[in-house]
C-alpha cells in the first residue's frame, strides 16, 4: 500500500491526537458494525477457497489457482487490518515486535495481491494470443513456482525493515500504544523507500494489465470472422478489464492513510474519528468484499459450485456439478 508519512497499513484509532482518554461514544457500536462486513468478507472468501478445493478440475487449472491465491492474500490483508483496528479500539499495548510484524505482514500481502492480478492477466493473454503454448506454460507446478517468486519479491521490503528493526531496536518486547508505523519504526528513510517500492509495483502491474488488454483486444479484432476464437478473445478481454477494476480497488485501500491524515488536519477530533471510520469501511473493508465477488461470480462453472456451498447446499441443481 502507498504509505502516508506515518505508514502504510494502519487502522483508524479511537484515541485523540494528544493521547488522552479515547472518545468512548459509539466506539463499541462502530467496532461491532465494522466487524460485520469483515466477517462477511472472510466468510465469502472462505467459501470460495473451499469451493476451489472441492473440485479437482479447479486445482488443475492455473487460472483458478491464481484466483485462490488472490482470495488468500485478500483475506490475510483483511485480517491484519482488522487486528490493527481492534487493537486501536481496545487501546491495547502490543509488544513492539508483534506490532511491527502485523504492519509488515500487511505490507507484504498488499504487494502480493496486485502481482497476482498481473499474473492472472498474463495467463489470459497466453490463452488467447499463444494458445499452442498455454497448456505447457500454465501448469499447476509452474504456477506454484511463479507465486513463490511473487512472495519473495513482496517480502523484500518488509523483511529488510524487520531485520533492521531487530538489529537496532534494543527493546523489541517493550509495549507501546498506538500500533502505528511512525511509532513502531519511525524511520523516515524507510517511509520513502516504501513509497517508492509501492509506486513501482502498481505502475508495473498496471502496465502489464494494460499491455495484455491491448494485445487481447487486437487478437479479438483479428479473429472477428471466427466465431469460436472471437468469442474466446472477447471473454478474455472482459476478464482483463475486471482485473483492471480489481487493481483500482487495491489502489483505493492505499489512499486510506493519506486521506486519514488530511481528515485529521481538516476536522475536529470527534468528527475526524467518525470520518476515519467511514474511510476505513469504504476504502479498506468493502474493496476486499467486492474484488472476489466481481471476479468469482462472473465465472459460470465456479458460480454454480460457490452458490451451492454458500447456501449450505440448500439450493437444488437440475444438472449435477462436475
Amino acid at each position: 500500500m502507498i504509505p502516508a508519512p506515518e505508514g502504510r497499513l494502519e487502522a483508524p484509532s479511537p484515541m485523540s491526537q494528544n493521547g488522552s482518554e479515547p472518545q468512548n461514544s459509539g466506539v463499541a457500536a462502530k467496532a461491532f458494525v465494522s466487524m460485520t462486513p469483515c466477517l462477511l468478507c472472510l466468510y465469502i472468501n472462505g467459501v470460495m477457497l473451499f469451493s476451489l478445493g472441492r473440485r479437482p478440475a479447479f486445482l488443475e487449472s492455473s487460472r483458478y489457482l491464481l484466483f485462490g491465491h488472490l482470495l488468500l492474500s485478500d483475506s490475510l490483508h483483511l485480517l491484519a487490518c482488522v487486528a490493527l483496528y481492534l487493537v486501536a479500539v481496545a487501546r491495547a499495548r502490543l509488544a513492539r515486535l508483534l506490532c511491527v510484524f502485523l504492519l509488515l505482514l500487511g505490507d507484504a500481502v498488499a504487494t502480493a495481491s496486485p502481482f497476482t492480478l498481473a499474473l492472472m492477466s498474463l495467463e489470459r493473454y497466453v490463452a488467447v494470443c499463444l494458445p499452442l503454448r498455454h497448456a505447457g506454460v500454465s501448469t499447476p507446478r509452474r504456477t506454484g513456482a511463479t507465486l513463490t517468486v511473487v512472495w519473495c519479491v513482496a517480502a523484500v521490503d518488509p523483511v529488510s525493515e524487520l531485520l533492521y528493526f531487530l538489529a537496532l531496536d534494543d527493546r523489541p518486547n517493550a509495549r507501546q500504544r498506538p500500533c502505528q508505523r511512525k511509532a513502531a519504526l519511525g524511520w523516515a528513510l524507510f517511509g520513502r523507500i516504501n513509497t517508492a517500492f509501492t509506486a513501482v509495483y502498481f505502475l508495473l502491474v498496471g502496465g502489464v494489465i494494460l499491455y495484455t488488454y491491448v494485445r487481447i483486444l487486437l487478437a479479438a479484432r483479428s479473429a472477428a470472422g471466427t466465431s469460436a476464437a472471437g468469442s474466446r478473445a472477447s471473454a478474455a478481454r472482459r476478464t482483463v478489464l475486471i482485473h483492471m477494476l480489481q487493481l483500482c480497488l487495491c489502489l483505493a485501500s492505499t489512499t486510506f492513510n493519506a486521506m486519514s491524515s488530511l481528515v485529521m488536519l481538516s476536522f475536529g477530533v470527534v468528527m475526524a474519528r467518525n470520518v476515519q471510520y467511514l474511510l476505513f469501511l469504504s476504502l479498506v473493508i468493502f474493496p476486499r468484499v467486492l474484488s472476489p465477488l466481481i471476479y468469482g461470480l462472473r465465472d459460470k462453472a465456479f458460480r454454480r459450485v460457490f452458490t451451492l456451498y454458500f447456501l449450505f447446499g440448500l439450493r437444488t441443481h437440475r444438472k449435477p456439478l462436475a
